[in-house]
């Protein structure tokens, strides 16, 4: 497979967002989260739990609730006091409206999707019609004291109960008014001189109200007759968030102290018709405040504070050995938030609001194989670029020569260059462009940097002659489906001959620059595409989807080669299959020209496409055992297959010339170390 020289890169400080709150839609199979810096993640879970669409963040915008309605609508709401719908083709705000009572700590919507019911600082608890196109102010419900926290439909649409400080309150909705107010115990003698904030609250259809709070109690409520029914001590600590399964049988809890803890509605006795909730299941995934849980049909989905998705399967719901039994941490984004321009040896990596610029170091020694070499000319860092405005950067690229930088936010594209004269780096505006150009959902430069491709959001792509003397709009194409779904990859062949998008829709696009047309369409194939790119020799086009297929399409003969066609029929190695990130970027050895290599977040692999593929059940062999093989031994143990572990976590693995690797890593200890301290728990023998 041949030898490369390293450049193991840790000086990306990427730190991703905690999670404070998530709502599953089980019409849609997807899962939408917000994060702390405002951004909103949403994830298919049919589609391997693929990071589908990202809305970034900005500056102004403080999440604290999240809700669907129907299969394609979703709101926001948050401590600046307004409630946003968003444009999930366009992927922006699509409006926003101020809910006049201060901040707005909670919202939620009835099951007939008609009304919202939101939760404000002032202590009222706002209703707003849910029209097909905007949601409008309808009424407000009796003003109570103190801060409104916590909400909770009844399935009849008829009841609202609300949690506050001390207290839970049950409103009418026809008329208003409070008709029921529960006193909530503040918890042992010594806590008794604090408030008890009740975090969540989960109305059920027999009219049992579920609470959380902040002395680590779970409690079940009478809505009827405000009396206590039972009492379950979870933790020491807050019991931050609720969720209660679709078919009512099961209740999730998140701590602050990092624990998932399942009740579950079941008969204490065999044979006995009485059931009652008894605690069944503790998850420690998390080492910090458990923001939000929900509760799928075959798994238990958290995030807090520590910033990691946790998907933990239910083993008794899930078929053993399946994709669903597994598993799953989503720390790090499902797409790749570092350029690379391979002549200059320039990285660009890519944060919410700067980009920053480095040199690679460089060493003089020759060593062997295996062996680390003396850094003798340390990376450097060049450039340090902030972006304009509190909307936060959505896309980034840089040139293959490194003379062009470009960004995006959702309300605006940048275009700088850059001049490098030995030590000396100037970068200047381009404050001139196209009016076309309004924002971006990826950005892309042609390999001999003449051309700037954007994905606009308008699911087109649009062609930007460039030159030092200005910028000037080419063309426009226009996905030939009529698709409005958003594109999210871009691929320019190295003769400039050819382009590439993938959109959500799984349509893959391939146009002709040099006759500016529509060349032809890749089979659509039922999995999001999340990496691609074209052969610099062949201009086939190799695809990676969400499902770990992996495809090659011929560009010129539009149609599937010989080579995919016999790895779809034969597949790649189960090892292979064992990893659950999708991969998130495809390059070619310049030097030997049959070979790809392409990595997720776990490993990075080579395929080499003049081997023949690997036995299903062969034995994977390390990189020293077919050197001890005799010469007529190790031909039989070649494959196209081979895979590299040792560098991990990946957000980025590129090759450079003469046979230089980069690969950039984030090691999970350094996020751990910026993240606040967690709870402390008494352990034994300290």
């Amino acid at each position: 497979m041949g030898e490369f020289k390293v450049h193991r890169v840790r000086f990306f400080d990427f730190m991703p967002s905690g999670i404070r709150c998530m709502a599953f839609n089980s019409k849609a199979d997807r899962l939408a989260l917000a994060r702390l810096n405002g951004s909103v993640e949403i994830f298919n879970f049919s589609n391997n739990y693929f990071q589908e669409k990202v809305i970034p963040g900005n500056d102004s915008r403080s999440i604290e609730a999240i809700c669907w309605v129907g299969c394609d609508r979703l709101f926001t709401a948050g401590l600046n006091g307004e409630v946003v719908e968003y444009d999930l083709e366009r992927l922006c705000p699509k409006y926003t409206l101020d809910a006049f009572g201060g901040p707005i700590w909670t919202a939620a919507c009835n099951s007939a999707e008609t009304h919202f019911a939101f939760g404000c600082e002032d202590g009222s608890v706002k209703l707003f019609e849910i029209l097909p196109d905007k949601i409008q102010f309808e009424r407000n419900l009796d003003r109570q004291k103190g801060r409104i926290l916590s909400l909770s439909w009844h399935k009849t649409g008829t009841l609202i109960a609300a949690g506050s400080l001390d207290v839970i309150r049950v409103f009418d909705v026809k008329s208003g008014h409070s008709v029921q107010r529960i006193l909530v115990d503040r918890g042992p003698a010594g806590t008794r001189n604090k408030d008890c904030v009740v975090w969540n609250v989960a109305f059920l259809s027999d009219y049992t109200i579920v609470s959380g709070d902040s002395a680590g109690k779970v409690q079940l409520w009478d809505a009827n007759k405000g009396t206590l029914i039972k009492t379950h001590l979870v933790s020491k600590w807050d019991v931050l968030s609720l969720s209660v399964s679709e078919n009512e049988d099961s209740i999730v809890a998140g701590t602050s102290e990092g624990m998932v803890v399942q009740f579950q509605l079941l008969s204490p006795t065999i044979g006995d018709a009485e059931t009652q909730w008894i605690r069944t299941r503790t998850f420690k995934h998390h080492t910090h405040d458990v923001r939000a849980v929900t509760e799928t049909k075959t798994s238990v989905v958290s995030g807090g504070l520590d910033t990691q998705l946790v998907i933990c399967p239910l083993m008794d719901k899930v078929e053993v050995k399946s994709s669903e039994s597994v598993l799953r941490k989503v720390i790090f984004p499902h797409r790749s938030l570092v350029s690379c321009a391979k002549k200059p040896s320039l990285l660009l990596f890519q944060f919410p609001d700067q980009l920053e610029l480095w040199r690679l170091g460089g060493t003089d020694t020759v060593g062997k194989p295996g062996e680390s070499l003396p850094v003798t000319r340390k990376p450097e860092k060049l450039l340090q670029l902030k972006r304009k405005g509190d909307d936060h950067i959505c896309c980034s690229t840089i040139s293959e020569c490194g003379h062009w930088i470009a960004y995006s936010t959702v309300s605006s594209i940048r275009l700088y260059q850059l001049q490098c004269d030995n030590n000396n780096i100037s970068i200047s505006k381009v404050s001139k462009l196209p009016k076309v150009l309004r924002s971006a959902h990826q950005l892309q430069f042609s390999a001999d940097s003449s051309k700037l491709f954007v994905a606009s959001e308008q699911a087109t792509i649009h062609v930007i002659s460039l030159s030092r003397s200005e910028c000037k709009h080419v063309h426009t194409f226009k996905p030939k489906s009529g698709s409005s779904a958003p594109v999210h990859l871009l691929a320019a062949s190295a003769d400039g001959q050819w382009l590439t998008s993938a959109n959500r829709h799984c349509e893959i696009n391939v146009y002709n620059l040099k006759k500016l047309k529509h060349h032809c369409m890749v089979p659509v194939y039922n999995s999001l595409p999340s990496a691609m790119a074209i052969h610099p020799e062949t201009n086939n086009l190799l695809m990676a989807h969400a499902d770990q297929q992996v495809f090659e399409f011929s560009i010129v003969d539009k149609q599937y080669t010989d080579w995919s066609r016999k790895l779809q029929k034969e597949g790649l190695h189960r090892c292979r299959s064992k990893w659950h990130t999708p991969i998130t970027h495809i390059t070619f050895n310049p030097s030997a020209p049959s070979q790809v290599m392409l990595h997720d977040t776990h490993m990075f692999c080579i395929i080499d496409q003049s081997l023949p593929l690997v036995d299903l059940k062969a034995q994977f062999y390390s990189r020293l055992t077919p050197k001890d093989m005799s010469e007529t031994d190790r031909p039989s143990k070649n494959n196209a297959f081979k895979m590299c572990k040792k560098y991990q976590p990946l957000l980025h693995v590129n090759l450079l010339e003469d046979d230089w690797l980069v690969v950039v890593e984030r090691p999970l200890i350094d996020i751990h170390s910026q993240l606040p301290a967690p709870v402390r728990q008494k352990k034994f023998g300290t």
